[in-house]
């Protein structure tokens, strides 16, 4: 029984370490993102869009395959924050916005494919 645990335990904190890191979207946080030359994806979603949820698999398979390429995610609820859509001008959920410092790179709508979302990433890192 203490070895069950034991597992049960080491693989919640395993899942928790790998699960996506992202934070709310506020100006103040991108605004210091940018001025440090961050890469920063603004992920507009929806926690009923099954497309979003495939965005979320690929971006978690994008940190799993290159950990040292540190990114961030700022999320805006497509639901609730419609003054941010509007700023944005995501015209649904699902839409992501990559940045890196004050230049976007990428903005797409329902784009789920990893190969393509990890392209887009790796173009922003290899920017100067």
């Amino acid at each position: 029984m203490k070895k069950l645990i034991t597992a049960l335990f080491l693989t919640l904190v395993a899942t928790a370490a790998s699960a996506l890191e992202k934070e709310p979207f506020s100006a103040d946080r991108f605004a210091q993102l940018q001025s440090d030359g961050a890469v920063v994806l603004i992920d507009v979603y929806a926690e009923w869009c099954s497309t979003c949820k495939l965005q979320q698999q690929a971006l978690q398979a994008y940190r799993e395959k290159h950990p040292d390429n540190r990114f961030y995610i700022l999320t805006i609820d497509f639901d609730t924050e419609k003054d941010l859509v509007r700023q944005f001008r995501a015209p649904r959920q699902s839409t992501l916005l990559l940045y890196k410092g004050e230049n976007q790179f990428w903005y797409s709508v329902a784009e789920t494919r990893r190969d393509v979302i990890a392209a887009e990433i790796d173009k922003a890192f290899a920017a100067k």
